[in-house]
């Protein structure tokens, strides 16, 4: 995938959206904050409600952008996730799964700037 090397947060998103909808996925809310934490995408994949962590590194240097998703971020992603659900009063109607989108740079070799990293269900 060729982008922009200086892609922004705000860019990583739009591109893991995009990403996300060509893979059949159907958007419902986008930065959805609580005090307790905030859910970059929010996605509907048929019965399953989606909440996506996207990551985006510009270099490995601190590590890759899946190993950015430590315990704690999991944490507040479903505390977010559950107030999403009570403020839409959805607790009872759907079922819920946590997935990442890792964005970073692709091997020098592939030919592409960046390369897209869909994990599901990172919660298990």
């Amino acid at each position: 995938m060729h982008r922009d090397s200086t892609l922004s947060g705000a860019d990583a998103e739009q591109l893991a959206l995009d990403y996300l909808q060509q893979q059949g996925l159907k958007y419902q809310a986008r930065n959805f904050r609580t005090p307790r934490g905030e859910i970059d995408l929010i996605m509907r994949d048929n019965a399953d409600l989606v909440f996506v962590e996207v990551r985006f590194r510009q270099n490995s240097a601190f590590g890759s952008a899946e190993e950015s998703i430590t315990p704690q971020k999991c944490q507040r992603l479903t505390a977010a996730a559950l107030a999403y659900m009570q403020s839409q009063q959805l607790t009872n109607k759907l079922s819920a799964r946590f997935d990442a989108v890792a964005i970073s740079p692709a091997p020098r070799q592939s030919g592409d700037d960046l390369q897209i990293n869909w994990i599901k269900n990172i919660l298990q």
